[in-house]
């Protein structure tokens, strides 16, 4: 059999946080990318706008840059896409590649913010006054794109967020395709709804996803075209449908909506650690439950989601005094 079929060619492939630049050198291209420059009305941090897109340090769809440039590569409605975007000068400047890079580009600004509105944030808190005038920079992302941000959020349910990032590394780079253009190295696009439904068991085993996880994706892929939709919905209504899928609660619609819809007012209930660091932060109760944490948010009403931004950002958190979330590999199994 040597010789009959060609070599299969080789693969060059935080929540919330403020990013930490990484490394890589990006590969050449056949041919440059669209550009677009834009003027942001504010200060902007692409690091703490763009986080919360980033599936952990190895993100095969996201990668920062030593020059403060940061990458990304998305299925957009039009196809996959990679996008540069770099700032100075109080300039942003967008470079794209692929048959999605005009979508890309056609939405840089809400991407970056400009559909958010900073000013209504109103502070009652100390700390959540120091914190926003420490990072002025901050703007809710919105990438119109909802199954990207759904997906890694069913794969980061009832785990740790290791596992979950390491189950996002894998599948995507073991059934994504290359992120078009110059990008870094190892940078993938996340695989079409078709391609998730088509991956075996098998291989949802050993990337450490149970059954139950894997399910709930089958499900949403099947109904992927009801579900982006929901995109141009109110942040409440696009929840609603999104949970009219099994498997996916009120955790996972809200930890989407936040990144698909900039929603500034969708807190993350049922969170194993947030409501003890909001009811740590701002009345020092460590064992605040969600109950606690929805109370201590209501005067930020309108504004919870970026309140609670806020205190992650601050770094005031309750020390740890139980052992972390057990881990268990079931690709060992």
């Amino acid at each position: 059999m040597a010789g009959r079929f060609a070599p299969r060619p080789p693969r060059t492939t935080v929540r919330g946080g403020h990013v930490a630049v990484g490394s890589g050198v990006p590969r050449q291209a056949a041919g440059p990318g669209r550009v677009r420059e834009w003027v942001p009305d504010g200060p902007l941090d692409l690091g703490l706008v763009l986080g919360p897109l980033r599936r952990g340090p190895g993100d095969p769809t996201f990668r920062a840059m030593p020059d403060g440039s940061v990458w990304r590569a998305a299925l957009t409605p039009a196809g996959p896409g990679t996008l540069r975007v770099s700032a100075a000068g109080g300039r942003v400047r967008g470079e794209a590649w692929g048959p999605g890079a005009e979508w890309l580009l056609e939405r840089l600004p809400e991407l970056l913010g400009a559909a958010d509105d900073p000013s209504a944030f109103v502070p009652r808190h100390r700390l959540l006054a120091m914190t926003r005038h420490r990072r002025p920079g901050l703007r809710l992302t919105r990438t119109g794109l909802v199954l990207e941000s759904l997906i890694p959020s069913i794969l980061e349910q009832k785990v740790t967020t290791d596992e979950a990032y390491r189950a996002w590394r894998l599948l995507v780079r073991k059934y994504g395709e290359p992120a078009p253009g110059p990008a870094p190295g190892r940078m993938y696009v996340m695989p079409a709804p078709r391609t998730w439904a088509l991956i075996p068991s098998w291989e949802w085993h050993r990337a450490g996803v149970d059954d139950k996880r894997a399910s709930t994706i089958l499900r949403c892929v099947r109904v992927a075209a009801r579900l982006e939709e929901a995109v141009r919905m109110e942040p409440v209504a696009a929840r609603a449908r999104l949970e009219v899928v099994p498997g996916v609660g009120p955790w996972t619609s809200a930890e989407t909506v936040q990144r698909s819809h900039g929603a500034a007012d969708e807190v993350t209930v049922g969170d194993l650690h947030l409501p003890g660091i909001v009811g740590w932060a701002l009345a020092g109760d460590r064992d605040a439950d969600d109950s606690v944490m929805l109370e201590l948010l209501e005067p930020y009403a309108g504004q919870r989601h970026r309140a609670a931004r806020l205190i992650l950002l601050s770094g005031r958190v309750p020390g740890r005094r139980a052992p972390k979330m057990p881990r268990w590999d079931i690709g060992q199994i």
